[in-house]
Formats: C-alpha cells, structure tokens, sequence
C-alpha cells in the first residue's frame, strides 16, 4: 500500500461534520473515528481479536511508555510493535510530550529538548524531536505526532505562546527528522496555544506553512472548561486545510465526541471507556450507568437492550455487579467490551448520520437522551 492519504467524502450541510477515508500503511480508517488506546502495547483487559471483531481500525500507543518499558531493544526484535502485540491493522502513536510534561516531578525542557527521571527507576533521560521521530519509526507506528510541549493548564499568555513558538521549531524539526528517515509512516504536527484565540490561530497557520499529513489538536484535555474546548474546535474548524484530517487529543466523552465531530473534527481518542470500566461503570444511550451498585443486584436485564455486544447479548446487569465487586477479571473486561462497543457505535452512527444529512437532529436527540435523569 502506498503512502498515507485521506479523501474528504462529504461535508455535512448544515454542521461542519465530516465523512472521510483515511489510506494508512495498514488498511484503511472511516472517519470520524474513535481509536482505543493501548498505552503500553495493549488496550486493557482486550485482546486484539476482540477489538477487531468490535470493529476497530487503528489504536493508539504511547511512545514513551513504549520506550522506558519493555524498551527499544526488546521492540525492535519483533520490528515494531504491531509484531510483537500480533496487531495486523493501524497504529498512532503520540509522541509522549503529554507525559514527559505532566507525569514528571523532575523535568526540564530547553530549546533542544525535554530532559526527564524515569517514573520506574529514576534513571535520567532525554527527549529531543529528532529522537522522538526516530523512536516512533522503530515503533512501526502508522502514524506518528511530532514531538511537542503539551502547554499546562492555567497557563499565563506569555508562557503559552512561549511553549507554542517553542513546539512548532520542534514540528519543523521533526518535519526534517521524518523526511530523512523515509518509510510509509504518516506525520501530523500538534496544533497549542492553550486556550488563547490568537495563539492558536498563530500555531496552526505555522504548521501547515510546514506542511504535515494532519493536524492534531492538543492541550485541550488538560482540565480546561468545555466552552474553550468547542470555541478552539470552533476555531480551527475555520482554519486547518479541508483536505487533512484533524485529530483532537485525549476526548472524551459520548457527548463531547459529537460536539466536535459538529465542528469538524475527524479522530479521537480517550481512555474513559476503557478506565470507567475497570470501575464497574458503563455507558448506555440513558446515560453513564455504574453497574456495581447495590440497585443492581437482582437486575437481570443486560446492561443496554439493544446492544449487540458479548456482555449484553449474554450476561446481565446482575451477574456483571457480581463479578466487579468480587474483582473478578471477567467483570472488567465485560465492561470493557460494552463500552468499546457502545463508542464505535456511535461513531458508526455518526458517520452514517453525516452521509444520510440527519447528523444534527441524531446528535441532539442522543445528547437529550443521554443527559436526560
């Protein structure tokens, strides 16, 4: 298969809402998408299998999890990690700015790099773009993010547009990196800014001056109120080029997942399916429901009737209550399946929605659904 490409199918009428195909170097993606993250090399508690039998196209890894453990000797034996987990379609991996900044009690970031403390051993480590890259092709990754400071939140104005200057001489080197290295993996350039109109404006027209496969959108899952979110998607809706996918990180939630596709972004990704689940708590068209509630005990309905997934079509809200409070392994991953389920379903309707021109009235009407006690 040739090198990554995305065709723009069809842009909703009446919302910025989007249908397209991205071309990867492992299949093809229907987009809007949701991807699965698989920090360390596997979605949790799912087996790939199962994540192809829901129907799931690419997944996300991490690649500085990925580098500090197993490590990139270990990983380059199987030549990347779609061997070594037996994963035969797409992988994105992020680039580990988000952890390098946030899950670092000692970390010092300079105009070269980000020098960090292993949260495993202490041991001292360095993050540059050109090595960024170059881990990230060892990895195999399908598509790779360029190397940037995921700006904390509050930040001051100065310090945002600091970090944001400062992240896109990193994209530009990690433009130069990617090209010399060569192979089929797509890159996109993050766009920051925090929350400031202007500062993102700046970045994103910075990027694509550099000129990048897609444009993810970061920092925007660091804690900052929602109405910032869908204003900055708002925004760059008005900005990044139509003809490349845009990506906005870490998000999220049922409702916020159709909010953006709204304002026309193409690719998520968030851990909340997976970790609501690992809590007894699961995702219904009624709204989130935590099964391992005492109310639940002698329930023996599934835990959403008309879904189609293994947990619903076998097991009831009662038995799955059990199992979760008995912590019993198989509890987990029924939730997991379910929630796995019920977010590429949604995304599936969201697509179909956008081609049959009915996406508002169904992300109204589920949204009303969904939040209605």
């Amino acid at each position: 298969m040739s090198k990554f490409d995305f065709e723009l199918l069809k842009t909703n009428k009446k919302t910025s809402a989007r249908l397209g195909k991205i071309k990867a170097a492992h299949g093809f993606i229907s987009t809007p998408v949701f991807m699965p993250v698989g920090t360390y090399g596997a979605v949790k508690s799912m087996s790939p299998k199962e994540l192809e039998e829901i129907g799931f196209e690419i997944i996300l890894s991490n690649t500085y999890h990925l580098y500090l453990r197993p490590g990139m000797e270990i990983i380059e034996k199987f030549s990347g990690i779609h061997k070594m987990m037996n994963w035969k379609r797409n992988i994105l991996t992020d680039s580990g700015g988000f952890q390098v900044m946030s899950l670092q009690k000692f970390c010092k970031i300079n105009e070269d790099g980000a020098t960090f403390r292993s949260y495993i051993d202490g041991t001292l480590h360095s993050f540059t773009p050109e090595k960024v890259m170059r881990i990230q092709h060892s990895l195999g990754s399908d598509i790779i993010m360029a190397f940037d400071e995921c700006t904390p939140y509050p930040a001051t104005y100065k310090y945002a547009e600091e970090s944001a200057k400062r992240s896109l001489r990193w994209a530009e080197r990690c433009k130069i990196e990617h090209e010399n290295l060569g192979g089929a993996s797509a890159l996109f350039g993050i766009v920051q800014g925090s929350i400031f109109d202007d500062l993102r404006s700046e970045n994103a027209k910075g990027l694509m001056n550099l000129g990048f496969d897609g444009y993810a959108i970061g920092g925007l899952a660091v804690g900052e109120e929602k109405q910032d979110m869908e204003r900055i998607t708002k925004l760059l809706d008005g900005i990044l080029p139509a003809e490349k996918p845009r990506y906005l990180m870490g998000v999220g939630t049922p409702v916020d997942l159709l909010n953006n596709i709204e304002r026309g972004v193409d690719m998520f990704d968030c851990v909340i399916p997976t970790r609501h689940a690992r809590h007894g708590s699961v995702f219904t068209k009624d709204g989130r429901l935590i099964v391992r509630d005492g109310k639940y005990k002698d329930d023996l309905r599934p835990i959403q009737n008309d879904c189609k997934c293994y947990a619903c079509q076998n097991f009831s809200r009662a038995y799955i209550r059990h199992l979760i409070k008995k912590n019993e392994i198989l509890g987990v991953r029924l939730c997991t399946i379910h929630n796995l389920t019920f977010y590429n379903e949604l995304i599936r309707l969201a697509r179909q929605t956008i081609e049959d021109e009915t996406f508002l009235e169904f992300k109204n009407n589920f949204i009303e659904r969904y939040n209605r006690k």
